[in-house]
């Protein structure tokens, strides 16, 4: 062995060692000596000269004629930093025994490594790879596009798996029909609207139950969803989700799903969801979002009127839009401190005082919606310094 690094400094390594590793024809032995020089070289406090010298070494080990040798490679420095990124890239591709342990713990693949083994490697490395303690949005997407269903299983079991709404909306396109599947995208921490959206009208009445208690989806909200009244439910959903909300995302679902309506975005707007309002017009227009929201706020009512015919709304419905875009300006104006709870009940009762010609539906369920509100809010009674009683929010 020409390398510099001399391993018989290390007390751990016998000479013998080096012999049967080097000269021996039997694998077992070459083996066994393949781990403990690995070990003492990912362990050593090595110069820069050391490294190099020691990566030769392990070049050398990656082609042994021996599949035994090369996973003892492979498993020694699974989680090793000493071991060269060619020779990852070479054992990634060895035959599984070898591949599964590096693919599953060596930190020297790059994201771009892990999409391009996903895309060609094989089921076996797919799961390999979705065992990881953490998953980029890259690495996922390529699962989600071509991934086995135990892989992307095993990845969306994951918290630490970070998936993209495009793509956990691709793994419901690909395995939407699994139970399997929606059991583990309900058990996830966060889920987007969109996904959401979509289990709840599939899933079973046990795992909707999870649905409901792991993603903050009222009871009723499901069995409206499932009663096919899905239009009067989705902004609550949204309302639900809170600071995890992506706009763009569930208007981009709707249009996919020929479900983005009239009657669905006036009420998103009139609970105060201006965001969706925008990314909605976006969508039905096929103008860009920035210069949507232009025409919506900076361009007048001619501005406002354009963006809307372009995006084939009903004419008849221009005006109560209108009126509640106003409303929701001077509210931002008036009142922009407001908690969204307090704030949306303004603009609801101010749009149901002052839009009598809105469609009889879409009144029917802004009433019902700040009827709910209402009763769903916890209230207690506190005493002022005079004595007298008021009514105060929890």
């Amino acid at each position: 062995m020409t390398s510099g690094y001399n391993l018989t400094q290390r007390p751990a390594v016998s000479e013998a060692d080096i012999q049967r590793m080097v000269r021996s024809d039997n694998a077992d032995d070459r083996a066994v000596a393949t781990h403990k020089i690995c070990r003492v070289m990912e362990r050593g406090d090595l110069t820069d000269s050391d490294r190099l010298a020691a990566q030769e070494i392990i070049r050398m080990l990656a082609q042994d004629a021996a599949e035994l040798v090369r996973r003892a490679l492979a498993v020694t420095l699974r989680t090793s930093d000493l071991l060269p990124h060619d020779v990852a890239l070479k054992l990634a591709q060895d035959v599984v025994t070898v591949a599964v342990p590096v693919l599953t713990h060596s930190p020297l693949f790059s994201d771009e490594d892990l999409a391009d083994i996903i895309r060609s490697g094989g089921s076996v490395r797919q799961v390999a790879i979705a065992k990881r303690e953490t998953l980029s949005e890259v690495v996922t997407a390529s699962l989600a596009d071509n991934g086995v269903e135990e892989a992307v299983v095993i990845a969306c079991a994951n918290d630490n798996a970070r998936f993209s709404d495009g793509g956990m909306n691709r793994v419901m396109d690909r395995f939407g029909t699994s139970e399997v599947v929606h059991s583990v995208l309900i058990n996830r921490k966060v889920l987007p609207v969109s996904v959401s959206e979509r289990l709840v009208t599939i899933v079973s009445a046990a795992l909707r139950e999870q649905l409901i208690s792991h993603h903050a989806i009222k009871p009723e909200t499901a069995i409206e969803i499932v009663t096919a009244t899905q239009e009067r439910v989705t902004v609550d959903m949204a309302d639900q989700a809170g600071a995890s909300f992506d706009p763009q995302g569930l208007a981009r679902h709707l249009m996919a799903s020929e479900r983005l309506t009239p009657s669905l975005i006036l009420r998103a707007l009139v609970r105060g969801h201006m965001g969706f309002f925008e990314h909605a017009l976006a969508e039905l227009s096929g103008v860009p979002h920035e210069r949507t929201w232009l025409m919506v706020h900076d361009a007048g009512s001619l501005g406002l009127r354009a963006i809307y015919d372009r995006a084939g709304l009903p004419a008849r419905m221009f005006q109560t839009f209108r009126m509640a875009i106003d409303i929701y300006h001077s509210l931002q104006a008036e009142a922009g401190h407001l908690d969204p709870l307090r704030m949306q009940e303004r603009l609801i009762e101010r749009f149901l005082t002052q839009a009598p010609f809105a469609p009889r539906e879409d009144l029917i369920y802004l009433y019902e919606r700040l009827d709910r509100d209402s009763r769903g809010r916890r209230w207690t009674r506190v005493s002022e310094a005079s004595g007298t009683d008021m009514l105060k929010a929890a």
